[in-house]
C-alpha cells in the first residue's frame, strides 16, 4: 500500500533564537531547571498562536456570515501535532527520559522528532510496515530511529508501547496516561480562538482522528466558560472519512461510548489516512465533548475533501491537506441544512500541504 499520509517534504525551518536555546537545552552540564526554561522558550516561540482569519470568499461562495479558519499549519511541522509533541518532549526532558518513542503514520512522528531533536533526546519512531509515507525523510533528517512493525497503527502503538515499558523509554502514544497532557496542549487552542474573537464562537468545527484534538478544544471552551470568560461553550462539530472513524459512527448510534469498528472494513486512502481507525483512543473524550456541547458529527467522503483543499487554494491562497477540511466541510453542510442566523463559526484547519 503506497500511501502518501500527511504534509508533503519541505525543509523545516526553526528561528535562529531557537537554535541557540536549543543548544542550552542540550547542554546536560547545565541545571535541569534552566534547561527546562529554555525548552518552554522554545514552545513559546515555536508552537502555537496559529493564524485565525476571516474567510470572506468562502463566505460569499457558501453564503454563511463570519466564517473564520484557525489554521494549525502554521506550527513547525506543519500540523497541530506539535502542541502535543513539544508538551511530551518537555515532560520526558523534566522526568529524566534519554528516549522518546511513538507509533505513527506520519505527521506526528515530524512533530515528536522536531522537539526531541531540538531538546536533544534520542527518538524511536515505529511505522507499520505497510505505510509508505514521504514524511519519513523528515524524521531521518532529526536524526530520528525509525522502525517497521506488523500490523495496523494501533497494533503498532501497543508493540512501541510495550517496547518502551521494557527498554524504559518514554512512551508518547495516545491515549492512557498521555490523555489530560494532550488535552491541556490543544485546550490552548481553544483560548486562541477566544483570545481573536473577544468570545466563543456559535459553532467550532473539527476533524477527527483519535478525538483528542476536538475533546481538547472543548475541554478549553468549557473551562474558559466556567471562569467567566466566554458567555457560551460552541456547538462542537466533527468530521471524518465517511464511516472510518468510530467516534462519528458512535455519535449517530446515540452511544455514550465510543464503539470500536471491525477492523478490516476500515480502508485506508491518501486522502482519509489521517483520519481513520478502528479504534480512537480519546474516542470517549471526543463524545462527551458533541454530546455536552450539544453538537453534531459528519462522515466526509474523499472528493469533498479533495475538492475543498483545491477550493480554499483558488477561493483564500491557502494550501490545506485535503483531511484538514473535514471539519469545515461539515460547518458548511450543517449550514445548507439550518441556514444560520449571521454569527461566528470557527474551523480548524488542522495542516498545511
Amino acid at each position: 500500500m503506497n500511501l502518501i499520509d500527511g504534509v508533503k517534504t519541505a525543509e523545516l525551518k526553526v528561528s535562529s533564537e531557537t537554535k541557540e536555546l536549543s543548544a542550552f537545552v542540550k547542554d546536560k552540564s547545565k541545571s535541569l531547571v534552566d534547561r527546562l526554561e529554555s525548552f518552554e522558550d522554545i514552545i513559546n516561540i515555536e508552537v502555537g498562536d496559529t493564524s485565525m482569519t476571516r474567510a470572506k470568499s468562502l463566505e460569499r461562495e457558501f453564503d454563511i456570515r463570519q466564517l473564520f479558519i484557525k489554521y494549525e499549519g502554521d506550527n513547525p511541522s506543519g500540523t497541530q501535532k506539535d502542541r502535543i509533541a513539544f508538551a511530551q518532549v518537555y515532560d520526558a526532558l523534566r522526568r529524566g527520559f534519554s528516549t522518546i518513542s511513538l507509533a505513527t503514520c506520519g505527521n506526528y512522528g515530524v512533530a515528536v522528532a522536531v522537539a526531541a531533536d531540538l531538546a536533544g533526546l534520542e527518538c524511536i519512531i515505529a511505522i507499520p510496515s505497510s505505510y509508505h509515507t514521504e514524511r519519513i525523510k523528515e524524521m531521518e533528517s532529526l536524526s530520528a530511529n525509525i522502525i517497521r512493525l506488523d500490523g495496523s497503527y494501533e497494533d503498532v502503538v501497543k508493540k512501541v508501547s510495550e517496547m518502551a515499558m521494557e527498554e524504559e523509554w518514554y512512551d508518547a502514544n495516545p491515549g492512557g496516561a498521555n490523555t489530560p497532557l494532550q488535552i491541556a496542549s490543544y485546550a490552548q487552542i481553544a483560548t486562541e480562538i477566544v483570545d481573536d474573537l473577544g468570545d466563543a464562537p456559535e459553532y467550532c468545527a473539527v476533524p477527527v482522528s483519535n478525538g483528542t484534538l476536538l475533546a481538547g478544544i472543548y475541554r478549553g471552551f468549557a473551562s474558559l466558560y466556567k471562569r467567566g470568560k466566554t458567555s457560551k461553550i460552541p456547538k462542537m462539530i466533527a468530521a471524518s472519512s465517511t464511516r472510518k472513524n468510530p467516534i462519528i459512527q458512535s455519535f449517530k448510534k446515540g452511544l455514550d461510548h465510543c464503539q470500536d469498528l471491525q477492523p478490516e472494513k476500515v480502508k485506508e486512502t491518501k486522502y482519509n489516512e489521517p483520519l481513520i481507525n478502528w479504534h480512537s483512543f480519546d474516542g470517549d473524550e471526543a463524545l462527551y465533548a458533541l454530546n455536552q456541547s450539544k453538537g453534531e458529527a459528519f462522515n466526509i467522503s474523499d472528493k469533498k475533501m479533495r475538492d475543498m483543499s483545491t477550493l480554499l487554494l483558488k477561493k483564500e491562497g491557502l494550501r490545506i491537506l485535503p483531511a484538514s477540511t473535514a471539519g469545515l466541510i461539515a460547518l458548511l453542510e450543517l449550514n445548507e441544512t439550518m441556514n444560520f442566523e449571521p454569527n461566528r463559526f470557527v474551523a480548524v484547519l488542522t495542516a498545511k500541504y
